[in-house]
């Protein structure tokens, strides 16, 4: 195992997560060749079940709330037949924005691992930290930056090719 820098004090960065984000960006690559935005996005059980996979399906579903966040969130839930994901981990390439790390703590996830920070709607830490805002009743563990590099530029590339 090795530290990386969660903003808040320094958190793990377990095998598992390395490997599931190594998933999450294979999904990130998969929905920018859909033309998405190429982000990805894995719920993991407490044991490391892989509950729901997803990339972005906005544009293909005509739906603003279609982020691989919600996605996942989506169908685990459906999967567990239960609102509340207790114990998850989500495990997404983009630093989630509000509306996702409102759905995260809706669902009480546990731990939210991502790669690539979010400048302009980062909800974890870059621009707002939702995930472990005193105010609310749930927090969550949030590790930052895994995989930063081969996120960004997935993000980087997909945008280059827009403009």
């Amino acid at each position: 195992m090795h530290t990386i820098d969660a903003r808040l004090g320094s958190m793990q960065v377990r095998p598992a997560d390395d490997l599931a984000m190594q998933r999450a960006l294979e999904l990130a690559a998969a929905a920018g060749l859909r033309g998405e935005i190429p982000v990805g996005a894995l719920l993991l059980s407490e044991t490391g079940e892989v509950l729901a996979e997803s990339g972005n399906w906005k544009e293909a579903k005509f739906d603003p709330t279609a982020h691989a966040e919600i996605e996942v969130i989506r169908a685990a839930c459906e999967k567990l037949q239960s609102a509340r994901l207790d114990n998850c981990t989500l495990v997404v390439t983009l630093e989630p924005c509000p509306m996702c790390a409102g759905a995260a703590m809706q669902a009480r996830i546990a731990r939210l691992i991502f790669g690539a920070d979010n400048k302009d709607y980062g909800a974890a830490g870059s621009m707002f930290d939702v995930m472990r805002d005193g105010r609310l009743p749930h927090r969550a563990e949030v590790v930052a930056n895994v995989r930063a590099t081969q996120a960004t530029v997935l993000l980087d590339n997909f945008f280059d090719t827009k403009r």
